[in-house]
């Protein structure tokens, strides 16, 4: 029997690689207004663990939510869906 995974997953893009095995991913999603009936496009900002260094900014990742690692971090690289031009 296989088990069903709980955690989060989004797709972002990476504004920030300098810190170490840290990058910051910038999750965007649109939301219709309820009385204005437009879309709203809200912003997230989360701090992603990247053991090996390897994404740079600009591209498309994939986080998976994990344990906390530090005070802000508790998500993790899973893949890089698509390197920066």
């Amino acid at each position: 029997m296989e088990r069903k995974s709980t955690k989060k997953t989004y797709t972002g893009q990476v504004v920030s690689d300098k810190m170490e095995k840290t990058i910051v991913v910038a999750i965007t999603t649109k939301k219709l207004h309820g009385l204005y009936k437009k879309y709203v496009t809200d912003t997230k900002k989360v701090k992603a663990h990247d053991e090996k260094n390897e994404a740079r900014i600009g591209d498309t990742v994939s986080v998976v939510e994990c344990r906390p690692i530090s005070k802000d971090k508790c998500w993790r690289l899973e893949k890089i869906v698509e390197r920066a031009k």
